[in-house]
């Protein structure tokens, strides 16, 4: 009788950290959106926290209309699906409540992972849709062949807790949303042939945010491994393999990156410790302690050569690194269960599976887990193209040149700026940057670039003085901003079209030196003060127009911060030698 009690106590408490788990996943919908938003730059932070937040209440609502019954409903064509049901509205009184929100949780999650790869460029609009996508077929019915009675599990497939299921899918989409949209403007250089030659590094405005997600992932992965244990020595042991993994893989990114670039790169380790997560999400009831850190140990590299490989040999522009962290890292995951399965582990009784290559089981359990994740990779490459391709047609992926310029904060959503009340110096676009890899447009020829690219470029501010009487004079002051290094060929343009007279003073603006040897990711970057020049003249029979077009071209060299141009309009000039007024007080000077 007390054993009986016992054992209905611990299902209890089983049950009551089952749905305490679900909740740490939920909350690592705010470690996505701080890992984001911290790896991105400031005039986006607004779009980015919004993304974050529908596509888990998007999700929620396509989970309750059709996903979770492709998950968790019985099996129909051979264990493809599940078949549609609506007990959630027809049978609430007798309706499993714990597997609904659970499976929610989950499903939420890899509709997340593609916002990082695509972020800075997306239109809201089309995120929203593909994240319906997402949360309503794609992944219901791939999670249905491994965790709801599906071809997969009968076959012996083991994804514990998603490794294949939830981040290689995710990492899929987002590769492929990321190659479909196109890189960010400037992050790569390319030569007139349409090579690129050169990679530019685009730092994150906010490590400390991004760092504040990864350590809310990781103790939300806890609940995202553990959850599903139903027994004290398997959440154990799923709690140890959840800490080592990446804990080694941090390690091993930490001494990689200090090597290689000469310094410990800190968005590559909180990379690298996600990366640990995700390797160890699929073998984590059934592998040991060795096992953790040899599978910690590759995804420490892994997620280095990933970020490497699609900067410089894809091009596929991913701001966060979702790629190296869970395609690569989700696959290696998913294959190592077939390495490094063990029969020591808790776990391993119940998983129904052959011990891995490395503890004497052979390839049999090897080949289910290559085979169940080309499969899965296959579905999910085949739907998410699809899916993109029908987006890119009807509503399209990509905003404009301008509204990406701008930031997807105020074009998108009418929001000035996500830190109203702080006074922000977003380093990737201000008026005083020097030409470097954090600022460069893609197109060095003003001909060839857009309107939108030579604004950038050369913003031009029209200051009208509204309310003060006698200001119709003809006479403007134009007050232009460059590079110290680009003042000789402005006053040289500048007296070509007849201008004479300027007034010149060196101010410094605070920018980015190219050849300092710091860098972020693996690209040379560093911040420094450096010199610039105002220019100021007023004149009254050269038009304003020609001013401003002479000054763009000039200056124009495909980067944000060639410079700025300011026009004011004058009331009144007076000469104090001679006391001539207005036009005639400049005949001399221009």
């Amino acid at each position: 009788m007390g054993e009986e009690i016992l054992s209905l106590l611990e299902g209890e408490i089983f049950s009551v950290w089952f749905l305490a788990g679900a909740a740490l996943v939920f909350w690592m919908q705010a470690g996505f959106a701080m890992c984001e938003a911290g790896f991105t730059r400031a005039k986006n932070a607004g779009n980015i926290i919004m993304k974050n937040l529908m596509d888990f209440c998007i999700g929620t609502v396509m989970w309750f209309i059709c996903g979770a019954s492709l998950m968790l409903g019985p099996n129909i064509m051979n264990g493809f699906a599940g078949g549609f049901s609506f007990d959630v509205f027809t049978n609430y009184r007798n309706f499993d409540y714990s597997a609904f929100v659970f499976n929610l949780v989950f499903c939420a999650t890899t509709a997340t992972i593609v916002s990082g790869s695509m972020a800075e460029r997306t239109k809201f609009s089309s995120y929203c849709l593909y994240s319906a996508v997402i949360s309503a077929v794609i992944y219901p019915i791939e999670a249905h062949w491994t965790w709801g009675g599906g071809f997969l599990s009968a076959w012996g497939f083991h994804d514990y807790a998603g490794s294949n299921c939830i981040h290689m899918t995710g990492g899929i989409c987002a590769f492929i949303g990321a190659w479909m949209l196109g890189p960010r403007i400037g992050k790569y250089e390319k030569d007139g042939k349409g090579k690129v030659t050169k990679v530019n590094a685009f730092p994150g405005h906010n490590l400390v945010i991004a760092a504040l997600g990864v350590f809310i992932l990781w103790l939300g992965w806890y609940g995202f491994n553990g959850a599903a244990a139903t027994d004290v020595a398997t959440l154990g042991s799923v709690f140890l393999t959840t800490t080592v993994a990446p804990s080694v893989a941090t390690v091993v990114c930490m001494i990689y990156t200090w090597v290689r670039y000469g310094k410990p790169d800190v968005s590559m380790c909180l990379n690298a410790s996600l990366a640990g997560l995700v390797a160890i999400t699929a073998p984590c009831d059934v592998a040991d302690c060795a096992g953790s850190a040899v599978i910690g140990a590759v995804a420490g590299l892994l997620v280095v050569f990933g970020v490497w490989f699609n900067d410089n040999i894809t091009h596929v522009d991913d701001p966060v690194g979702a790629v190296a962290v869970h395609m690569l890292n989700g696959i290696w995951g998913t294959i190592s269960v077939g390495l490094f399965a063990t029969a020591s582990a808790p776990g391993f009784a119940k998983a129904g599976i052959q011990e891995g290559l490395f503890y004497g089981g052979g390839f049999s359990q090897l080949v289910k887990q290559t085979g169940g994740m080309f499969i899965t990779a296959a579905w999910t490459v085949l739907t998410i193209c699809l899916t993109f391709a029908i987006i890119r047609k009807t509503v399209g992926l990509r905003v404009s040149e301008k509204e990406e310029i701008l930031g997807l904060d105020t074009t998108e959503h009418g929001l000035p700026s996500a830190y109203a009340g702080f006074s922000i110096m977003d380093i990737s676009n201000t008026m005083t940057m020097q030409v470097n890899e954090n600022t460069n447009l893609g197109e060095s020829d003003y001909e060839k670039a857009s309107e939108a690219k030579r604004n950038a470029a050369v913003p031009v501010i029209m200051n009208k003085a509204e309310g003060i009487p006698d200001m119709d004079t003809g006479i403007s002051k134009v007050v232009i901003i460059t590079r110290l290094s680009r003042y000789d060929v402005l006053k040289r343009a500048m007296n070509e079209l007849g201008v004479t007279g300027m007034t010149v003073t060196q101010v410094m603006g605070c920018g980015i030196e190219k050849g300092t040897g710091e860098k972020y990711r693996g690209v040379e970057i560093d911040a420094t003060l450096l010199p610039k020049v105002k220019l100021e003249v007023v004149v009254s029979t050269i038009p304003v127009d020609e001013i401003i077009d002479v000054a763009k071209r000039t200056l124009y060299t495909g980067h944000i911060g060639d410079g700025k141009i300011f026009v004011y309009p004058v009331s009144r000039v007076v000469k104090i030698r001679t006391g001539e007024e207005n036009h005639a007080a400049l005949q001399d000077v221009e």
